[in-house]
């Protein structure tokens, strides 16, 4: 693949990433993924055969990153202190209010759509809970921990973002904060 047509990809595969964020894998369009990339239509089969091709992707990117973001806190820490770390970034304001867009989670806006999607997109996001988890903890007997942890994590931002900017949804921020660990 050339050069510029890797770019051109990649600034796709970007546009695709903040849609997915804000919107989930279901209800951007191609049109609009394109347009947020600075591109016509008529240029996306250049680089994917599908928009399911391109979301597919998109999501496989957002999730490797969050593990990544994961895999950077100090390995000095324990399991407990790690999950806190990550509940304190990840029940944040900031975070409900995609401040901080470069690093949203897309799986509270994706979970809806993901049953109807094809099936590799709960594989993909099997695993990613399977690696997320056992990056969360020391022991294999603490997993579950990490389980109940990140489904709350992943409900109270859910509901908080849906709340939206009000105390209820910052209220629902704090408790699900202080209920990991």
């Amino acid at each position: 693949m050339s050069d510029k047509k890797t770019k051109t990809r990649e600034r796709i595969l970007e546009a695709a990433r903040d849609a997915l964020i804000e919107q989930g894998p279901v209800d951007p369009s191609v049109g609009q993924v394109m347009a947020a990339a600075g591109l016509t239509v008529g240029g996306f089969y250049a680089h994917f055969d599908s928009k399911e091709e391109l979301m597919l992707e998109a999501f496989r990117q957002l999730l490797a990153e969050r593990r990544a973001r994961l895999s950077a806190i100090d390995s000095s820490l324990d399991g407990e202190e790690r999950r806190a770390l990550v509940a304190a970034f990840y029940l944040s304001r900031k975070h409900r209010d995609r401040d901080i867009q470069e690093h949203a989670c897309p799986i509270p806006n994706a979970l809806n759509e993901i049953q109807r999607l094809p099936e590799v997109f709960r594989q993909v996001l099997a695993e990613h809970i399977e690696l997320m988890t056992a990056q969360m903890v020391d022991r294999p007997e603490d997993i579950d921990k990490a389980f109940a942890d990140l489904a709350l994590m992943i409900g109270g931002l859910a509901l908080a973002r849906a709340l939206g900017n009000c105390e209820l949804s910052d209220r629902i921020l704090r408790a699900a904060k202080s209920a990991v660990i």
